[in-house]
């Protein structure tokens, strides 16, 4: 694997790519990237149907030590998961109904939300960059069809200043 650039420049993402094998494995990589993430934070997931975006967030949550299950807000788009430890809340927000960009998104005060909280949306390319330039882009990809493989390919890349010198490294081990 390759390594981050230790200073790299903004317009220079900082790339980790990692393979997952089970549930489990993705669980347990949303509990350590949690121990990056900070107040204001924004994290975009991206990947297919099933492909482990929510199981990822729980881990984030379980990680944050915040209250309430972690579970895909597909038909309420957003749930707000307040901490037990005095940590930030988890701003869980499922795009994948919404057609539109930052404009049908709104409503939901994602940018009012993000200075205090932890904000993670699925389906969110094109929908949410306009948050801030300091995001964590995460794709999963996984074989499509008719299979029973668990095997991810994890792609995270850190855009901007807040994760130009972050350890993205550390989420291999």
């Amino acid at each position: 694997m390759e390594e981050a650039p230790a200073a790299a420049a903004p317009h220079n993402p900082a790339e980790t790519r990692l393979t997952v094998t089970s549930p489990e494995q993705m669980r347990e990589l949303g509990l350590k990237l949690a121990g990056l993430l900070r107040a204001g934070d924004l994290v975009m997931l991206t990947g297919e149907l099933g492909a482990g975006k929510t199981t990822l967030t729980r881990g984030l949550g379980e990680g944050l030590g915040v209250r309430g299950a972690v579970t895909s807000p597909t038909f309420v788009i957003a749930r707000v998961h307040p901490s037990l430890v005095d940590g930030p809340p988890l701003v869980h927000v499922d795009a994948y109904r919404l057609s539109g960009g930052l404009d049908d998104m709104e409503d939901l005060d994602l940018d009012v939300s993000l200075p205090e909280s932890v904000i993670v949306v699925e389906w969110g390319e094109g929908k949410v960059e306009e948050l801030t330039d300091d995001r964590l882009e995460i794709l999963i990809h996984r074989a499509v069809g008719d299979t029973t493989d668990e095997v991810r390919h994890v792609t995270l890349t850190g855009l901007g200043d807040r994760w130009a010198k972050a350890d993205l490294d550390s989420l291999a081990g």
